[in-house]
């Protein structure tokens, strides 16, 4: 079995990955400032890649901010990719976006973009994986498109997905052998971006009107109604949306 070193190990997918790889008998190791990994700064990489085959980076940036978000996936990127060079690892995953490649007026999706050409280009061999949205962050999503007592967002089409789904695929890719190549995974449904807030923020007892708006932003970028549709060869699992609500209330209010 394979030593895997889980870059934002402690994080919403990270955490469920190590879990999954431990209980198939990999060795995980979850990787963070907590556990004295700093990917930008470059501290403890060396070491905790040391005598590892895999990295697996589902790290996130702390600031969405444009130039925040470009600084953290390039740098930090950079730096764990001359580490795994000097740990001679022979396969290198990361996590990215359905769709990023589109979305050229969106910062995030910009920087998501250039962690992958880095990856792409470091005669490591790798795999990316890119998944639609997660159905956890629908009340994040509406939080940054709230204006008042209303949520605007695009009708563009969507195809959430499950954390604990993208983990499954996110682990079964990791202790693969590396496709050299971006794989696709989303959810079963197609929903309007709009709906899906709707639905998860009426099933909460939110009462925020939600509003269909053509001009809304998503991750800065202004939506086409299929640029956030998988393509036709996506790993599509079968948790569907109002299946997972009952599962998954809101955390109590503290």
């Amino acid at each position: 079995m394979s030593r895997i070193v889980v870059i934002g190990g402690t994080g919403l997918i990270g955490s469920k990955v190590v879990t999954k790889l431990t209980e198939h008998g990999h060795t995980a190791v979850s990787a963070s400032p907590n556990s004295g990994v700093n990917t930008l700064s470059g501290e403890g990489l060396a070491d905790v890649l040391a005598g590892a085959d895999t990295v697996l980076d589902v790290s996130n940036s702390p600031s969405f901010a444009d130039d925040d978000v470009m600084n953290f996936f390039t740098t930090a990127t950079t730096n764990t990719l001359a580490a795994a060079k000097t740990a001679g690892l022979n396969h290198y995953v990361a996590l990215s976006v359905v769709g990023a490649d589109r979305m050229v007026d969106s910062g995030y999706m910009r920087a998501k973009v250039a962690q992958e050409n880095l990856i792409k280009a470091s005669g490591i061999p790798y795999s990316l994986v890119h998944a639609t949205q997660f159905f956890e962050f629908v009340t994040a999503i509406a939080g940054s498109a709230t204006v008042g007592d209303e949520v605007h967002l695009s009708h563009a089409l969507i195809q959430p997905m499950a954390a604990e789904d993208v983990a499954t695929a996110v682990a079964r890719t990791t202790a693969g052998a590396p496709l050299n190549a971006t794989i696709e995974v989303a959810g079963p449904e197609e929903l309007g971006l709009d709906d899906l807030i709707r639905t998860g923020l009426a099933f909460r007892g939110d009462p925020r009107i939600v509003v269909a708006d053509p001009e809304a932003t998503y991750f800065g970028e202004k939506l086409t109604e299929r640029m956030l549709l998988p393509g036709p060869d996506a790993t599509v699992f079968t948790t569907r949306f109002a299946d997972w609500l009952p599962a998954n209330p809101a955390p109590a209010a503290k």
